[in-house]
C-alpha cells in the first residue's frame, strides 16, 4: 500500500494534565458518531442528516480521480470548511476485486505538505483544511484504454469535535491509449528525487540515461557496463564452458575457427538476454527465474558432468555414424561445423548461469516496461550483452595461439578445463543444495585437479610449479572434506571450529503481499522503519550481500532501529509472482527500504549486489524518520 507520510497516531504518549480534557472531547466525539449512525439508520431520510450538526462523511470529504495522460492519474480531496483531512491517512491501491488481475502498478503519490496541527490524541500532525489535490504515476504495459480501480483510503474530522473513522472510497479511472513507442515519462522516484537535486539511484540515472540519452552513447555506455559485469560471479563461470567447447574440438582447432565459435556463443548469449529481457519487461515477472527449477538446475549440472568426463577421455559425445557423414557434408559445404549448437549452448548458459540482476539490467527492463519502447531497451541490452561477451571473445581470439597443436600438453589442458566445468557444475548445484553437502561437493574438483597437476612432469620450472599447486588444491579438497565431516559450510573456511563466527543481519520471513502488508501495517504503527530483501537461492549476488555486506558492523548501526523482512522467491510461485509485480521489481537481489511513516522511499532501492561501505550510507538516509529535502520521496514531510 502506497501511502504518505506523518507520524502514526498509535503509541503516542499522552500528556497526564490533559487526561481529563481529551477524556470528555473524546466522550463527545462518540456520542456524535452514535448520533449520526441513528440519523443514518433512521427512516426519515437525508434530510434530517443534512439538518444535523455534522455532514456525513460522503459530504464532508468528496473524492474524485480523472486521468492526466496514459501514465499518471489524479485524485481531487473537496473538504467542506469546517473539517479536515489527514495527511498520513491518504492511501492509494488497485483492487479489481477477488481473481481479478489489471496490468498496472501505481508509483509512489506526489502528496503536497499540508498545514500543521496539535491534535491532543495523536501529537502533531498535518492536515488539510482545503481542497488537495494527489498526482499518481502508473506504470503499464503498452494497450489501449485502461480503467484502473483505484482504492483510495482517507480520515478526517470536524473542527467542531467530531472524528470520523477510517474509511475507503472506490473509484474508476479510465486511462487513454499508451503508445508502444511514446515514451511514459520518466519513472516517478527517478522523477522526483531528480528534481529536487537529492538521492538518485544507479539505476534510476541508468533509466533516465537510456530514455533521454542520444542512442549512440547509450549503447556506448552499457556496452561499457557490461564489460564491468563479465567480471561478476554470475557472467565468469561462462568462461570454462566456453573455454571447454574449444578445447573439445582437439588439436587442429585454429584461431579464426576458435574466435567464430566463441562469437557464436556470444551472439547466442546476447540475443537470448535481450529476448528474455524483453520478455520479462512485458510480462512483468522473471523469465531466467523460469529455468531455475531444482530439476532443470539438476540436469544442466548433470550435462556439465558428462562434458568434464569427456575431457577426462573416459568417453567420447559424438552422433551415430550415419549422421556424422551427412552433417561431414553440410559442414564442407556451409564450412558453419557446429554453430548452431554453440550458439544454442550460449543461450541456455545465458538463461541459467547469468541469473544475477544489477542495475544496468534493471533499468533497461524498467525502461521497457514503463515506457513499451522495444526497440531502445532491446537495443540497450543487446550491447550490454556484447559487452559481457568481451571477455569470452578473447578467450576465442587467443585459443587457437595459446593451445599446443598436438602432443601429451593439449591432453593435459583438456583435463583441466574439465575440472573447470566439475567446479560449475558443483557452483550451479550450490543453489539448490545444503550448504554442507555442497561443501563436500567442492572437494571433488579439487581433489581431481590436483590430480592433473601433479601428473605433469617436473623436470622444468613450471612442472615443479604446477605440482606443488597440486598439492595447495589437494590439501584444500581434503580439509574441504574433513570441514564438511565437522558441519562446515563455507569452502573459504571449512573447519568450523578454526572460522571466525560473524553474525549477520537477522531477518523475518515473508510470503506474499498479505504477509507484507501485516508487517508494514505493524511496522507503521510502532513507527519503526522497514528493509525489504528480496532472496533467492540460486542468486549469487544475494548470497555476495549476506556473506559480505550484511554482516558487516556499520551496516548493523545503520538498521539497528529497522524491522528487517525478507521476501524468499526461490520458488517463484504465484505469491512470489505477485509480490515482485506489485513493486515492479524484475528479480533479486532488490533491496526496498519503507520509512517510519509507513511509505516506501522508492528512490533508495538497491539493486544488485553492493559493498558494504556505500549500503550502509544509503541504509542510513532511507531509514531516517524525517530525511532532509536532497534525500526525500514524494509526499514525504519536508
Amino acid at each position: 500500500m502506497l501511502t504518505g507520510s506523518g507520524q502514526h497516531p498509535i503509541g503516542n504518549p499522552m500528556n497526564l494534565k490533559r487526561i481529563f480534557p481529551a477524556l470528555r472531547k473524546k466522550l463527545s466525539c462518540i456520542a456524535a458518531l452514535g448520533g449520526l449512525a441513528l440519523l443514518a439508520l433512521s427512516p426519515v431520510g437525508d434530510a434530517q442528516v443534512l439538518d444535523s450538526k455534522f455532514l456525513p462523511p460522503t459530504e464532508a470529504f468528496r473524492v474524485e480521480a480523472t486521468a492526466e495522460g496514459a501514465d499518471r492519474l489524479r485524485v481531487d480531496f473537496l473538504v467542506t470548511p469546517g473539517y479536515y483531512l489527514y495527511r498520513h491517512r491518504m492511501s492509494f491501491t488497485i483492487d479489481a476485486g477477488e481473481g481479478a488481475v489489471v496490468a498496472a502498478t501505481l508509483g509512489a503519490p506526489d502528496i503536497p505538505a499540508g498545514e500543521e496541527k496539535e491534535d491532543e490524541f495523536f501529537g502533531l500532525q498535518q492536515v488539510f483544511h482545503q481542497a488537495v489535490s494527489v498526482t499518481i504515476p502508473v506504470s503499464r504495459a503498452p494497450s489501449g484504454a485502461l480503467e484502473i480501480p483505484l482504492v483510495v483510503g482517507l480520515q478526517g474530522c470536524a473542527d467542531a469535535g467530531l472524528c470520523y473513522p477510517p474509511e475507503k472510497r472506490r473509484l474508476k479511472v479510465v486511462l487513454p491509449a499508451a503508445s508502444g513507442t511514446a515514451a511514459a515519462g520518466p519513472p516517478p522516484n527517478a522523477t522526483a528525487a531528480g528534481a529536487t537535486g537529492g538521492f538518485v539511484s544507479e539505476q534510476d540515472r541508468l533509466a533516465a540515461l537510456i530514455r533521454d540519452g542520444r542512442l549512440p552513447l547509450v549503447l556506448a555506455t552499457f556496452f561499457g557496463l557490461g564489460l564491468l559485469l563479465a567480471f561478476t560471479p554470475c557472467v565468469l563461470p561462462m568462461v570454462p564452458i566456453l573455454s571447454g567447447i574449444i578445447a573439445g574440438q582437439g588439436s587442429t582447432v585454429t584461431t579464426k575457427r576458435a574466435f567464430t565459435l566463441s562469437l557464436a556463443y556470444v551472439l547466442g548469449m546476447a540475443v537470448t538476454n535481450t529476448l528474455a529481457g524483453i520478455a520479462a519487461a512485458a510480462a512483468g515477472q522473471q523469465v531466467q527465474a523460469l529455468f531455475q527449477k531444482p530439476w532443470i538446475i539438476a540436469l544442466f549440472a548433470l550435462f556439465f558432468v558428462a562434458m568434464a568426463l569427456s575431457m577426462f577421455g573416459l568417453f567420447t559425445i559424438q552422433v551415430p555414424a550415419a549422421l556424422q557423414s551427412r552433417l561431414a557434408d553440410a559442414s564442407n559445404r556451409r564450412r558453419a561445423g557446429t554453430l548452431g549448437g554453440v550458439a544454442a549452448m550460449g543461450a541456455l548458459s545465458a538463461l541459467i548461469v547469468s541469473a544475477c540482476v544489477a542495475p544496468p539490467l534493471f533499468a533497461a527492463l524498467a525502461v521497457i516496461a514503463q515506457t513499451g519502447d522495444l526497440v531502445r531497451g532491446g537495443s540497450v541490452l543487446f550491447a550490454m550483452s556484447l559487452g559481457m561477451g568481451v571477455p569470452l571473445l578473447a578467450v576465442g581470439a587467443s585459443a587457437g595461439r595459446l593451445l599446443p597443436t598436438a602432443g601429451a600438453w593439449m591432453e593435459t589442458v583438456k583435463k583441466i578445463f574439465g575440472v573447470l566445468l566439475l567446479a560449475v557444475a558443483v557452483w550451479m548445484l550450490a543453489r539448490i543444495l545444503p550448504e554442507r553437502a555442497t561443501l563436500a561437493l567442492w572437494a571433488v574438483p579439487a581433489l581431481i585437479g590436483a590430480g592433473v597437476l601433479w601428473g605433469l612432469r617436473a623436470a622444468t620450472a613450471a612442472g615443479w610449479a604446477a605440482r606443488i599447486a597440486g598439492l595447495l588444491l589437494g590439501a584444500w579438497g581434503l580439509t574441504m572434506l574433513v570441514g564438511a565431516a565437522l558441519g562446515g559450510r563455507d569452502p573459504l573456511s571449512p573447519i568450523p571450529q578454526l572460522a571466525r563466527e560473524v553474525q549477520g543481519l537477522e531477518f523475518r520471513a515473508v510470503k506474499g503481499t498479505d504477509g507484507l502488508d501485516r508487517e508494514l501495517a505493524a511496522a507503521a504503527a510502532a513507527g519503526r522503519p522497514v528493509m525489504l530483501d528480496f532472496y533467492a537461492d540460486w542468486c549469487v549476488s544475494c548470497k555476495e550481500m549476506e556473506r559480505y555486506t550484511f554482516t558487516d558492523e556499520a551496516v548493523k548501526r545503520s538498521l539497528a532501529g529497522a524491522v528487517l523482512l525478507k521476501a524468499d522467491v526461490t520458488a517463484n510461485d504465484a505469491a512470489d509472482q505477485a509480490l515482485l509485480q506489485r513493486f515492479g521489481i524484475f528479480g533479486p537481489p532488490t533491496i526496498a527500504f519503507w520509512s517510519p511513516d509507513g511509505s516506501e522511499r522508492t528512490q533508495y532501492r538497491v539493486v544488485g549486489f553492493m559493498k558494504a561501505a556505500e549500503f550502509a550510507a544509503i541504509a542510513t538516509q532511507a531509514t531516517r524518520s524525517q530525511p532532509d529535502n536532497a534525500g526525500s520521496t514524494p509526499g514525504s514531510t519536508p
